[in-house]
């Protein structure tokens, strides 16, 4: 150990009411450089599990813990070689950032002096617009259509720019409303299967896969026809198509038609004073995967053409597992992989653990 580095223990902080808590996850090894806030053990009550960080950045020289052991607070995890800066006294601390002062003073005078690098020109537009506006929003998904019932309601000429047929964006049309609206048909055909235990049996359900999926397309219509009518009153403008940049204050709008995206080759210039770009995303295209009708992103399993008696779901995340329910209650028996070492990234641990045991059933491989 060199005289610029020091040992110091790094403990278990205050757990709150819990007295002695199990190890059931060690995070690192002897060796490792870890940072401050970094954790470094998982432990584990009969109410929760938490992850126990790191006071200070520096290397790990000895554990001090192992799975399985009780610790509580106060108890030493693991001993860390640290910088002599990072146990430096308040008075050297001081001196320290004296003296870093001192030295960057010329690398601020260098940084002043040298000439600055020019912005990239914006692209400019000289012929006429066929519409003007004071805001001009590019996309009418949540963000969108918000940003754009605000601006008309502070009194702003507003006009709303989207390239599908209805308002409301990927959360509206075919994300979270739409598998909302078929989960709770799954939910209740689960639920009364368990009413059997209870006394009262109801026979197995028949599918009309053409009536449910008029039921979700009704709750969509209900939601999305509403948005249109909060447009008219407050007299947002609302124009169809693909929108491109042409100018700092200019918008080329490509018309399209149908159900889908197809463009009619009409376009329009739409003036704006201010933009607001709320474009939102879209299933990504994996390239290894062929072109089949089999094959589909979230978009075309909302489309219920049929329920196949096998279903392979590539990604473990929501979207996935949430459609994958539904087609599991509809009868499909499901496989799954997943990249990560679990399903949900992002979501809880611990209540994963229990969504994916009481949904074990559904699932012949989890890979």
């Amino acid at each position: 150990m060199s005289a610029s580095t020091s040992l110091i223990d790094i403990k278990v902080p205050d757990i709150g009411d819990f007295d002695e808590v199990s190890v059931i996850e060690v995070l690192v090894k002897a060796g490792d450089t870890i940072k401050a806030e970094q954790s470094l053990i998982t432990v584990e009550s009969d109410k929760a599990s938490m992850e126990i960080p790191s006071s200070q950045s520096g290397v790990v020289k000895e554990l001090k813990v192992k799975l399985g052991d009780k610790v509580k607070q106060g108890s030493v995890v693991l001993t860390l070689e640290v910088a002599g800066a990072a146990a430096s006294t308040p008075e050297s601390e001081q001196k320290q950032a004296v003296a870093q002062a001192e030295r960057a003073q010329p690398a601020i005078k260098s940084v002043a002096t040298s000439p600055a690098v020019p912005a990239p020109a914006a692209a400019s537009f000289s012929g006429s617009a066929d519409l003007d506006c004071d805001l001009l929003v590019l996309g009418a998904g949540p963000g969108g259509y918000s940003a754009a019932f605000r601006a008309a309601d502070l009194g702003l000429k507003v006009v709303l720019v989207e390239r599908y047929a209805t308002l409301g964006g990927v959360c509206l049309n075919v994300g979270c409303i739409p598998s909302k609206a078929l989960l709770h048909v799954a939910a209740v055909m689960d639920e009364v299967k368990h009413f059997d235990s209870l006394g009262v049996s109801f026979g197995e359900p028949t599918l009309d896969i053409n009536k449910l999926r008029t039921h979700k397309e009704k709750v969509v219509g209900k939601l999305t026809g509403g948005l249109a009518a909060m447009a008219k009153m407050r007299k947002v403008t609302i124009v169809r198509g693909y929108g491109a940049f042409v100018g700092t204050h200019h918008v080329e709008v490509e018309e399209t038609i149908g159900t889908s995206q197809e463009k009619t080759g009409k376009k329009q210039t739409i003036a704006f004073k201010h933009c607001i770009i709320a474009a939102g995303s879209q299933a990504v295209r994996l390239p290894f995967m062929p072109e089949d009708p089999r094959v589909v992103d979230s978009t075309g399993a909302l489309n219920l053409k049929k329920v196949p008696k096998r279903m392979l779901i590539l990604g473990g995340g929501i979207i996935g597992l949430e459609m994958g329910t539904v087609y599991s209650t509809l009868g499909a028996r499901l496989d799954v992989v997943e990249m990560m070492d679990g399903l949900m990234q992002g979501a809880d641990r611990d209540l994963v653990k229990v969504w994916q045991k009481l949904n074990a059933p559904r699932f012949d491989n989890l890979m």
